[in-house]
């Protein structure tokens, strides 16, 4: 991989600007995008959500956009002011009127919610019967899909993310993949190859191996992510994507930035 277009700063949930940019240019790469988390829900469980957690880039992009800046005159690499934005279908005109006025580099999309609840929390969805898990799973795709028709992002990142948690893990069919990926067909939305549990507990990358048969099997192209949150996690999740593209003969999408 030649960039990564998928890190976070302390902008949101992850690490110091400089820290991240350096240790990108330490890995070899020729450009980092910081793509830090935003929402602009104003839905109340959303609007809390984003209060408990900081994640505030609606009102501090500008002031990250000029550290940006700064960061760009002193460094040898690229560095791209990104954003990774909470999708919703619900939210879509005012995820459309905020990038416009603000003016990313690119914008990453993410569905991270079902229920208004994050798909990490795994204690909401295990006490759930089977059926309902899965009529979750078929309504997280159908959020997926409609991201990726929305047209609003230049990537969709790790379109698969409820495999992270094991309540929903494996309840993901080949029909869900064969439909997203006639999505990504239509759309010029790009599906991320995401290394951001490739190296914990998780161990596999996005999307899963069956998944990313079903993107290639439909001629849809990747681009690639560490979604890093920390600097000593940018080379070795790099390192990882490299290894995988080499074993699948990808050659990941360069953004047009």
């Amino acid at each position: 991989m030649e960039q990564d277009y998928h890190t976070h700063s302390t902008y949101s949930d992850g690490r110091f600007l400089f820290a991240m940019v350096r240790a990108a240019s330490e890995a070899g790469l020729s450009g980092i995008g910081i793509s830090d988390h935003c929402t602009v829900s104003e839905r109340e469980p959303m609007r809390g959500q984003r209060n408990l957690l900081g994640f505030n880039l609606d009102v501090t992009y500008e002031r990250r956009r000029g550290a940006i800046e700064g960061l760009r005159e002193r460094v040898d690499i690229a560095v791209h002011d990104a954003v990774e934005m909470d999708y919703d279908p619900r939210e879509e005109g005012a995820i459309a009127d905020f990038l416009d006025q603000a003016g990313f580099d690119y914008a990453i999309g993410s569905v991270h919610h079902l229920e208004d609840t994050n798909v990490h929390v795994e204690p909401y969805f295990a006490e759930k019967p089977e059926r309902e898990r899965r009529a979750l799973v078929d309504r997280y795709f159908e959020k997926v899909v409609s991201l990726v028709e929305s047209e609003l992002f230049a990537v969709a990142a790790h379109p698969d993310l409820i495999e992270r948690t094991p309540a929903l893990r494996g309840l993901a069919s080949e029909e869900h993949y064969r439909r997203t990926a006639e999505a990504f067909v239509r759309s010029r939305t790009v599906p991320e190859l995401n290394a951001g549990r490739v190296l914990d507990d998780y161990g596999s990358f996005h999307p899963s191996p069956v998944f990313l048969d079903a993107l290639a099997e439909h001629g849809v192209r990747v681009t690639v992510g560490t979604d890093s949150h920390r600097p000593e996690e940018v080379a070795p999740r790099a390192e990882r994507i490299d290894e995988l593209l080499d074993e699948r003969g990808i050659e990941p999408v360069e953004l047009a930035v």
